[in-house]
């Protein structure tokens, strides 16, 4: 196992097609919430008197690293009035959260925003380097620690199943002062907080109700627990997190890599969403797992989730996004009566502002920063190529810069430069073929290059993948090529509906949408030759109307009914497979370019 260091905004800064996709980000709601959001704008943090538990937390999570990615100044000193504000209200013996630290009020305080809190001032430390921090954290994690252990204050409800969310800036603490309190309030937390493997009976079957036990942000954030928590514990790795994931993937998998959670666990069916929280949350948990363990796997699994359901879910200006997405996603309307999903309401699939709840309004801005700053790791003096995204690094012994379209194009141009010895590598994708490489060699999944102190290499890594059919429960089958997930693309009609609800504004730009299907979905795809049309990326990356690369296939219409009589849902399987029409050439869209789409379809003379 290695484990790998990661960059920080300090030396990391992104290019190419990621960066114009955060920059998207910072010109759309993420850049802007403080400015449009009362529960950010107005929040009981900075003084005010809306939300002072989880919202400015989730938004700084993100907030912080784009600003600093990009280099931002206005959105850097508007990160810095938050954090400013919450570090000077903080207590003298160390209470940070805005609440009263009388005995009472502490008790009815859910700490889930403290833990979340020490995440996101951690984040801001890595970034920022700013002296404040560690102090500030060391006070806020020893209070912590003596309210624990007085009994003063229990973990419960969030707090009990986020226990090791705490864990990173508890690792970034005791990097720097080494005193055991920390281990034991480590311990404090794991034995107070949830043990997952016990859960497991709960996850056998989706139930129609909401519970702790099977809430999928929750799990999301779970895969990671062992990985940033047993260190501190002195407790062997033991990869708990591919036991736990695989009875999740048989059970509730998506083919996004992702398990269906609309908002508890819903199974096998591709008419479930999957909250947006729990996308960027399994991203952040993929990202530290790979660093942690080096094993590819995570990687590859963060691939799918970050160039697919990410993106696909949130539109493509990033000013509204959805709460839950549907890989079989016909429609984006107001469900009438009782709606499909089993414990969201009738909004949820819409593209809004805050669409069923707000949590996604704050905590959805992390993934393309987070993203950014796993492309590269490092170890002694070896540097790793993990994601392979467009972005350089300015290190004290090197310089280095990839260019690159991956994953729409299939090659990398490397240029480094290194003032001492260093081996780079880069890790290969599973599913490439024909590598070429001039220069290095080809090991274990990875290209490998030694430098020499001194030296200027330049190289180009390129490598071929082949688009295919892949299986899906209920005798379904997705296209994939690479990492990309390929769908039908619905043509529809986008429904503005601007409100206000509960003091809260929607407004162009960031108002809801129904989105309104106005083209034919009900196909089957014939068993041909699937062709590749690489386009180039345009601007934005992930263009409804211009995408980067398509799939040429041929496909049948076929008798595929509503589900339960609803017009804005298909049916989770179609009730023939006998073609209604002769086959014909379609362009498949990337499932992130298609906000309605068909994923899943039957093939045509079934496949063995």
């Amino acid at each position: 196992m290695t484990k790998w260091n990661k960059y920080t905004a300090k030396e990391l800064k992104p290019l190419g097609w990621i960066k114009k996709q955060m920059q998207i980000q910072a010109d759309g709601l993420s850049g802007n919430l403080d400015k449009v959001w009362p529960d950010i704008r107005d929040s009981a943090w900075i003084g005010g008197d809306r939300d002072g538990w989880e919202r400015v937390p989730y938004w700084l999570d993100g907030f912080v690293p784009l600003a600093y990615l990009l280099e931002n100044e206005d959105m850097i000193a508007r990160a810095k009035k938050y954090v400013y504000a919450i570090i000077d209200a903080q207590k003298e013996d160390g209470w940070i959260c805005p609440i009263s630290s009388a005995e009472a009020e502490q008790k009815r305080y859910d700490t889930w925003a403290l833990q979340l809190l020490s995440k996101s001032l951690t984040v801001y430390y890595e970034c920022s380097g700013d002296d404040r921090i560690p102090p500030v954290l060391y006070k806020a994690l020893k209070n912590y620690y003596l309210l624990l252990k007085s009994g003063r204050v229990m973990l419960y409800d969030w707090s009990k199943y986020r226990w090791f969310e705490a864990c990173i800036a508890i690792n970034c603490i005791y990097d720097i002062y080494k005193e055991d309190w920390l281990l034991e309030l480590v311990r404090i937390l794991k034995e107070q907080g949830t043990d997952y493997a016990e859960l497991v009976p709960y996850w056998e079957r989706p139930i129609n109700r909401w519970s702790w036990e099977t809430h999928i942000v929750n799990i999301a954030m779970m895969l990671k627990e062992e990985a940033v928590a047993c260190d501190l514990l002195g407790e062997p790795y033991t990869d708990k997190a591919e036991m736990l994931w695989a009875v999740l993937a048989e059970k509730h998998g998506t083919v996004y890599e992702s398990f269906t959670g609309d908002e508890c666990l819903s199974g096998i069916s591709p008419i479930q969403g999957t909250e947006l929280c729990a996308i960027v949350e399994q991203m952040y948990s993929y990202e530290l797992l790979y660093a942690y363990t080096g094993d590819a796997k995570w990687a590859e699994r963060l691939e799918v989730l970050a160039f697919n359901a990410l993106p696909a879910t949130i539109s493509q200006d990033m000013w509204t996004h959805q709460y839950v997405q549907m890989s079989n996603q016909i429609a984006c309307q107001r469900f009438p009566g009782r709606p499909i999903f089993r414990t969201n309401e009738h909004e949820a699939h819409l593209f809004g502002l805050e669409p069923n709840c707000g949590c996604c309004t704050a905590n959805f801005n992390q993934g393309w920063p987070k993203l950014a700053l796993s492309a590269f790791l490092h170890k002694d003096n070896t540097v790793l190529h993990a994601m392979m995204l467009p972005a350089e690094i300015h290190a004290d012994k090197w310089h280095i810069t990839a260019q690159t379209e991956y994953p729409f194009e299939n090659s990398v141009n490397y240029d480094i430069k290194a003032e001492e010895d260093m081996t780079f590598k880069v890790r290969i994708p599973s599913f490439a073929h024909n590598i070429k490489c001039n220069i290095g060699s080809v090991a274990d999944g990875e290209i490998v290059v030694c430098i020499k102190g001194g030296e200027h290499k330049c190289f180009t890594l390129q490598f071929e993948v082949e688009p295919c059919f892949e299986k899906r429960p209920n005798e379904l089958y997705a296209v994939r090529c690479g990492s990309l997930l390929f769908s039908v693309p619905i043509k529809y009609n986008a429904v503005m509906h601007e409100y206000e609800r509960n003091g809260v504004e929607r407004r162009f730009p960031y108002c809801d949408y129904e989105l309104v299907p106005q083209s034919e979905w009900n196909y089957a795809y014939c068993k041909d030759q699937l062709g590749v049309v690489r386009k180039g990326v345009a601007d934005p990356p992930f263009s409804e109307k211009n995408p980067p690369v398509t799939i040429k296939a041929k496909l049948c219409k076929i008798d595929w009914d509503f589900e339960d009589g609803y017009e804005a849902v298909c049916a989770k399987t179609p009730r023939s497979t006998v073609p209604l029409s002769s086959p014909q050439e379609m362009e498949l869209y990337p499932y992130a370019c298609a906000k309605l789409r068909m994923t899943e379809l039957p093939v045509l003379d079934e496949m063995g």
